[in-house]
Order: C-alpha cells, then structure tokens, then sequence
C-alpha cells in the first residue's frame, strides 16, 4: 500500500509505541511519527515492519480529545481516511473524523482488534501458542505435578513419602530414613511440590555449616530451586534493602549455629514469616523437659512460627528415645505433650507390628494377634479381609489386595504413621556389597626423622592437636622441608595408587583425602610421573568449575579416569557410575567415613563397592584404620552406631592416637569395647525397627505404580518438539552436540533481552533422565523446568502468535470457503495458595466455525488439522481479513454464544471435581481423628475453608478469547 502524509500506521515490532502518523516521505524512506511515546522511525519504503490502520463500518474509534465514534461510512482522499459516523456520547450523527485526528494511544490488545489491523503473526507461532496453553494446563491438571521434573532416580519409597507428604496442607513431618536412601531428595520433592503448587512461597533450610553448600548444590542440580545462603556478611549487605535482611529472599539457607549464636539474627528470622522450614540433622536437637539446649529452642521457636516443619534425622529413636519424642514434640507440641503418656501409647502399637509382620510373611494369626488388631479395627472391617487372608482356596492376588487394605487402614491409625516416615536399608533391599581392601605400608624414613622431630619442637599440644598432625605426615614433612619438598616422590601410598590406577585402566577411580593440597598434589604426580588423566575436586573451586571436574570424570570416553576429592568431595554428589573407591588418608569421625562411602554406595549402584585403604604402618592412620574396622565394622557395613560409640569412646581413642608408642594392649580393649557396644546397639535397633511403620514408609505397590506413572512420561516427544519450537521462536541458538545433549545459547535476534532460566552464557541440556543423572553439569528439561516454565509464561504474556491466517488445500470444499479457528481461555482469578491450579487452570476451549457457525472442533483435531495448512505471508493475510471482515465480525458473535456454554461445563466439572477429592479427603480425616490423634484440627478447617473459597473462585471464573485464525480455502 503507498504511503501518503497524515495516514495513521502501527509498527509491527514495537506494537507498544501507539499510533504513528506519516510526517515525511521521500523515494526511498518514510517518517512515522509515534505522538504517544514521543519517538520517531525513519523506515525504508520498500520493506518497512508496519502495518496500515483501517477501521470498518460498525468500529468504534477514539479521538484525540477522548470522544468515540461509532462509524457508519468511511471515505477516502488521497490514500487519506476520514470516518463518519454517530459520536457515542452525544449522539450527534454524521460527525467526521480525520485519520490524523485519531488517538495517538490506541493499541491492539484484543486479538480480533490485532486481526483486523493487520498485525497478524505466522502461522507455527499461533499452534505453539496453543500448544502451549494445552500443555500448560495438563501440567496444573496432574496429580503428578512437582515429582517429575527432578534430576533423581525414580526411587519408589522416596516418590512415596515425597507425593504423600508433599500435597498436604503445611505439611509438618519427621522424615528419618537411613543413611543413603535420600532424606535431602525426599524434602527437596516436598519444597518442590509445595513452592510449584503455591502452598510455600518463603521457604527457610536451616543445615550445620558444613552442610550449607551440599544443600545449595542439590536444591539447586536437582530441582532448579534457587537458595540463598544467609551468613553474618550477607544479612550486612542486606540490610540496605530492608529493615530485615530475611525479608530480601524467599528462599533461605543459613546454619543452625549463626541463629544460635546471634541473638538478633535470630529475632529478624523469628519475625520474617516462612511458610515452610526444613532443619536437618534434627538429632543433634538436645532436649530435656527441665533444659533444652539453645539449638532446639531456636528450632522450637520457628517451628511455633511457621504451618510447615519437615525435621531430618538418620539417627532412629533407640539411640536416644527421650529426644525422638523431643524431635515429635517441635511437630505438633499439643499432640505430644507428655513423654510418659507417648512411651505408654508407643507400647500398645507392638502387637500391631508384630502382626503385621507376620500377616506380610504369609504366617496365619493366633487369636492374639488377631485381638490386638480389632483394639485398633471394628471387627466388620477386619473380619472379611482375615477371613481372604486365611482361606486356602483364594488365589495370591486377591490375597495381596487384602493384605495391603489391611495394612493401609492399620497405618492410618498408626502412633506416628502420619508425622513419621522412616525407611531401612534392611526393609528397602537393592543395595550393593561392601568390599574392604587393606594395604599395610611401610612408613618411609623421611617421615619417620619428620615426625620424632615435630614431636621433640611440639610444645604444650593438646592430644586433639596432636592427632591432627599425625594422621597427615605428608604435612608434618612439608612443613619442615618447605613447599619445595615433594613427598609424592617417596610415599608409598602414591606408588601404590598409581599401580593400583594401571592394572584398574577402565576403571572409574573416586580417591578421597581429607585436605585440598593434598588432592592438587596427587593430580601433579598422578600427571608427571604416569600420565593419568585426573582432576579434582575440593572447597576453593565455584560451582561451575566442581561441575566440570564431575562431568570430566563422568565422561566415558576420553575423560577423566581418576577424580581426587578432598572432604568436600564426599558432600552432595554422587558418583554411582563408579564403584572404586579410595581413602588415601582417614577422617577423624565415623559420619564423615560413612560420608564419603555413601558417594559411590547409594541406591541405583548397580555394582559391589570396593574400598581401597592404604595406610602407613605403626602410624595414628593404621591404628585408626583397625578401629574403624574391627571395632566398628564401618567399612563392609552402614555404621548407624558409629556416632554414639565415638562420642563414649573418643576420649580414649584420641589418647591412643596422639601417643608417640600406642599401647597395644589399650588398643585391643578400645576395639573389644566398641565391638560389644556396637553389637549390643545394632541388636537393639534391630529388635525395635518398627516393621509397620517401614511397610507404610515405603509404600509398597502404590510406590510402584508412582515410579511407573513417572517413567511413563520421561522421554516425552511432545515436549521435545515443544521446547525446540519454543527456544526456536524465542530466538535461542541451538546445536545438537549428540549422546542426547543439545548446548543452548542466547542470539541477537532474541525476542527479549534474557530468556528465563537461561544463563548469559547459554547451557547445555538434556531430555534424558539417565544422562542427565550421569551429567550434572546438563541440565535435565522437563514440563516443570524453568526453560519450559518461565518460557511458556513468556510467550502468553509477549501476545506471541494471537492471530494467523493459514490456507487449506483441499479441492472437496469450494475455493473461498472460509473457516474461523478461535481458542478461549477459562480464567479464575484467584491466589495461587488457594489450590485453585489441582482444579481449574487456565483451561483453552477451541473452537472451530465453517461459514455457517458450526462448531467443528470435536471432529477435527488441532493437530491434525493444522499439519494440512499453509502459511499466508502478512500483507496477503491483511488482505484476505478486509475482504470477508464482516464475515469474521459475525462467526465472532456465534462464537460468543457457543462459548458461553461450554464456560458452564467447566465451571460446573470442576466444581464436581473439587468437592468430590476434597470432601473425600475430609471425611477420611475426621474419621481417621477420632482413632488417631496425629490428624491436626488446622489441617481441617483448612480443608474446609478451602472448599468454601474454592467455591466463590470457580463460580466467578470468566473466559475471554486468546487467539484466533482465519482459514482459507484454496485449490492453488
């Protein structure tokens, strides 16, 4: 179309700058003016990115001086309009309106308003856009919502405890699994499911110290949950942003011992309000009813602060029954009040469990068991599932199901079933053996003249000190021979790794050393003296260079054989993928050795561990060595123990570690009395282990059927497809690196300056569980990813691809018949923490008129039906819009109707919908109070008030037309 001055145009890509007005015009350029946003655009004439605005008899336009016209004529002069028609607010008719006339401010924000002007979009951007309220809406829709997306296993017990804990209101529990079955993963898939669904907004970790970073590293590989570590120097920093430096993150980590020691500190996190809280390592909460330590009162005043507590602890109650009740108590102080009355009510449950037991081996009852379990059943309940259960003629299944009914009813009136999840590695199964291999060594002269002399100059050291020194010669040696020395020349134990390395050439090789230096050490002697590929891994290096030193590790071909840790490296990653490990030196306390064995002893290792000691001989090292071992069993077995046993025996143990000549004879009663403690604590644990509540803890066939659900859904083609078409029209670069691993970058020709969960520097990603479990340094992309995420929302929100106009080639139909293809979204406006997503989403309706105003979208499938249509450049598509607008003005106002209707529908499904799950989860609830104390009166009347709000939202919910495109049939 010619330009010509005084023509009103809207620019394509800056749809925001208002109306601009033609100001000047030459052979090759024309100047819009843009009045609203007092900009100016010089543009070539011969491809300029705007479009004409034209209105139709039956518009209503606006002046500049703020009247509207409702237009009965449009004439034209020049390539100039003028409007004419009756003026809306006097009525005056024939009143005339000069396009320069009209107001600077009009955009097109509806999408028939966009249509009509000409600002029509391409044709894949409009099914994305669809595509992506579709999928939008599944993801609310799905009870599964939260789990899949993390970068994990799919570990039945852990996705059991995670969907049952993780969908409640302020969920306020105890999760005590053993070590290595996954407590972190099992309360980062409860924040998960909690922040997504909008139940927790602010969220407050409180760790020990030396457990921050672990945690920073998992929420953040694991479930794309962003942490801020809290300490003295960030709560400063803070403190010019508000008054509360707690109140500048929603998502928070600090230790323990800041808030412990910082009174204030501890006063701003009091007052900030968190809607969840999750303190790990809960056993180290000391409480007595007379004196709690300041630890557990600080926790106690949060947890009385805040609806949701989830409390972490690998420690069981038998090592300490008094603070597992103290642990219990910071959950639900009203419920457990009194440790007698808790002891006592404990007591009644052991026949449940012994019962239950022997109904999961197939054993028949006596009638005591039986008695004991109709205390806690109406007899009607269990008559009928007994009598299955004991029959001869009923097959295996029906059996199964009985017993599992039985089971699950029985845990529902459990003691603690609700507020307690505990799994055993003896209840769990699937997890590998422990192979102990000891390497005694000679202890070289160098360090036998280094260390007589640092004990001759050692001065007044307290034994502590001294068995820091000892169990590390290579620094007593360093220290006297300067940083010149290289004591990986003579030390047996690195001639030792590095034969051990070439006879083990294609094995993965994890080596762990208690201190930074000494892993850069190893890696210049492993590379100087052999030339073995290693990298290292320790506390100086960030987190994008710890994920390339793993991902090199991982790696299989041309990567790293070995990785050299130092303590650090035994926290927060797991490296299943190897089964070699080595301790060139020893921790000095049973969790860490534990710690660093659990890297490679985890479940999903699908093979025997190895642990490899070297140790030099009549040093602290072989000494400590024997301890752990023969007094412990730390290294073939988990040592659930070994922590109590230090603590009653470290006195002597650090006695004989810092003596220059140990006593053998106090070694060998050290090992005899840590033995029998060991052995009488584990009898113990294993006399107390709750079966019942193991069995409810693990979830059984319901566990199952979770992991099948989720694994079902990995490897999703639709979001492939979906997330490369969405990275497509966003304009990130894309290239396929192979090995199921695509690297993303930002362009310059983005639609935006940033794209949500990208960062600056682009980032390599993965579909694939398993690589992505393999390669931390991948990022694992799901449905609930925030590239996907934060990209949907993006498109929604950009007005991306509201109108098209598309071809149909299809000679059955005349040539000229016109199809209008509309999609509507169902919109209730309500918070996010009402649930409201569980039951009415953003819900698309689309709907697809032929000429008549039938509604064919139920015969005719989008996807199906799109894959038969052509794109229509822009100019030809404006063209085709004016040529039949009062075509589209009409199929419109049928749609209106037709929509109105099936708004009634949804409201009314899911209003059925919302009633039905959760007055069922309330009856359940009241019911179950009555046997078991555990159900909370909060948790009630928030389902209740629940269902009430719920009510007033989906009946308010309104719909409004999101996108719609004209179809044309063609026969070219």
């Amino acid at each position: 179309m010619p330009f010509a001055l005084g023509q009103r145009w809207i620019s394509d890509t800056e749809s925001d700058l208002g109306l601009g007005t033609v100001v000047a015009l030459d052979a090759r350029t024309v100047t819009l003016m843009f009045s609203a946003s007092e900009e100016n655009r010089l543009y070539a004439r011969s491809d300029a990115p705007v479009t004409r605005v034209m209105f139709n008899v039956g518009d209503v336009v606006e002046s500049h001086e703020g009247w509207s016209l409702n237009v009965t004529q449009v004439e034209e002069d020049q390539g100039v309009f003028t409007y004419v028609g009756t003026r809306t607010d006097t009525g005056e008719e024939n009143v005339q309106l000069r396009e320069l006339l009209l107001s600077h401010q009009i955009r097109f924000n509806k999408p028939q308003d966009k249509l009509f002007a000409g600002q029509i979009d391409r044709m894949d951007r409009f099914a994305l856009r669809y595509r992506a309220l579709k999928n939008q809406y599944e993801q609310h829709k799905s009870p599964l919502r939260g789990l899949c997306g993390m970068r994990a296993g799919l570990i039945p017990h852990q996705l059991y405890i995670a969907h049952e804990v993780g969908r409640r209101y302020a969920p306020r529990v105890l999760l005590a699994d053993e070590v290595g079955l996954g407590k972190t993963i099992e309360a980062g898939m409860i924040i998960h499911q909690q922040v997504l669904s909008g139940r927790a907004e602010r969220v407050l970790i409180l760790v020990p110290e030396t457990l921050q970073h672990q945690w920073l590293v998992e929420m953040m590989r694991r479930f794309n949950l962003h942490f801020s570590i809290f300490d003295e120097e960030r709560c400063v920093e803070a403190f010019a942003d508000s008054a509360n430096p707690f109140d500048t993150a929603q998502l928070v980590l600090c230790s323990l011992d800041f808030l412990r020691k910082s009174r204030r500190r501890f006063e701003q996190a009091l007052d900030a309000s968190w809607d969840l809280m999750v303190v790990d390592e809960a056993h180290h909460l000391e409480w007595s009813e007379d004196k709690p330590s300041r630890q557990y009162q600080v926790v106690e005043a949060l947890a009385d602060n805040t609806p949701g507590v989830l409390l972490l602890t690998a420690t069981p109650e038998q090592l300490g029954h008094e603070s597992h009740f103290a642990r219990l108590r910071l959950l639900d102080p009203d419920r457990f009040y009194d440790y007698e009355s808790f002891v006592e009510e404990e007591r009644q449950y052991a026949p449940v469990a012994d019962a239950v037991s022997r109904l999961l081996s197939g054993e028949k009852l006596d009638n005591d068991a039986k008695n004991a379990l109709v205390e806690l059943l109406p007899e009607q309940d269990i008559e009928p599932m007994l009598r299955i259960l004991e029959a001869g003629d009923i097959d295996a299944e029906q059996q199964n199901v009985a017993r599992r009914e039985l089971i699950d009813n029985l845990m529902d009136r459990h003691g603690t079933g609700r507020v307690l999840f505990r799994n055993t590695r003896a209840a769990i199964k699937g997890f590998p053996q422990r192979h102990l291999n000891m390497y005694p060594l000679a202890l070289p002269t160098q360090y036998q003249t280094a260390m007589r002399v640092a004990s001759m100059m050692g001065g007044a050291m307290t034994d502590e000190q001294k068995v820091a020194k000892l169990l590390y010669p290579e620094d007593i040696y360093q220290e006297f021979e300067g940083d010149s020395a290289t004591w990986w020349q003579f030390d047996p134990r690195v001639n030792w790794l590095l034969d051990m390395l070439k006879a083990n050439r294609q094995e993965k090789v994890l080596v762990i050393c208690s201190r930074a230096q000494t892993a850069l050490t190893l890696e210049q002697a492993l590379r100087e003296r052999e030339g073995i590929r290693a990298t290292v891994f320790h506390e100086g290096m960030s987190i994008i260079e710890r994920d390339k030193a793993a991902a090199y590790f991982a790696q299989e071909e041309d990567g790293a054989q070995v990785l050299l840790c130092s303590e650090i490296g035994s926290e927060g990653r797991n490296f299943q993928f190897a089964n070699q490990l080595v301790m060139f030196d020893l921790p000095g306390n049973p969790d860490l050795l534990e710690q660093r064995i659990g890297r490679l002893d985890r479940i999903g290792q699908k093979r025997d561990i190895e642990i490899h000691i070297p140790h030099l001989q009549g040093t602290s090292q072989a000494l400590l060595a024997r301890w752990y071992n023969e007094g412990l069993n730390a290294f073939e077995e988990t040592c659930p123990t070994g922590r109590a046993i230090y603590d009653a025996f470290s006195n002597d143990l650090i006695t004989l570690l810092a003596s220059d000549k140990p006593d053998g004879e106090a070694l060998e009663a050290l090992i005899e009395k840590s033995a029998t403690m060991h052995q009488t604590l584990k009898a113990k644990l294993e006399q107390g282990r709750d079966r019942l509540l193991e069995i409810h803890s693990n979830g059984g066939d319901k566990a199952h059927a979770l992991v099948d659900e989720i694994a079902a859904k990995d490897g999703d083609t639709n979001l492939v497809t979906f997330a490369l078409g969405l990275f497509d029209t966003i304009g990130l670069n894309q290239e396929d690196k192979g090995e199921n691993a695509i690297v993303v970058t930002p362009s310059e020709h983005m639609m935006v300056a940033s794209y949500p969960g990208l960062p600056y520097d682009g980032c390599t990603i993965t579909f694939d569980r398993d690589t992505a479990l393999a390669r931390e340094d991948m990022h694992f992309i799901s449905w609930e990813h925030p590239m996907i995420q934060g990209g949907i929302d993006l498109l929604l929100s950009e007005g991306v691809g509201t109108t098209a106009v598309s071809l149909l080639k299809n000679k059955a139909l005349p040539a000229g018949t016109l199809l209008l293809e509309l999609v509507y979204v169902v919109d209730a406006q309500a918070p996010k923490q009402s649930g409201i997503g569980r039951f009415l989403p953003q819900t698309p309706i689309r709907i697809l008129l032929d000429a008549k105003g039938n509604n064919l979208a139920a015969n005719v499938a989008f996807e199906g039906f799109n894959r038969q249509l052509s794109p229509v450049n822009r100019h030809l598509g404006s063209k085709l819009v004016n040529s039949v607008q009062k075509e589209i003005h009409t199929l419109i106002e049928f749609a209106e109707k037709a929509v109105v209707q099936e708004l009634e529908t949804i409201r009314r499904d899911a209003q059925t919908d919302m009633e039905t799950r959760l007055r069922s989860e309330l009856d359940r609830l009241q019911a179950l109070k009555a046997v078991n104390p555990n159900i909370r009166d909060d948790e009630l009347d928030q389902i209740d008030s629940q269902i009430n709000d719920l009510t007033g939202y989906i009946a308010k919910a309104q719909v409004q037309l999101d996108s719609l495109r004209l179809i044309v049939v063609s026969h070219g």
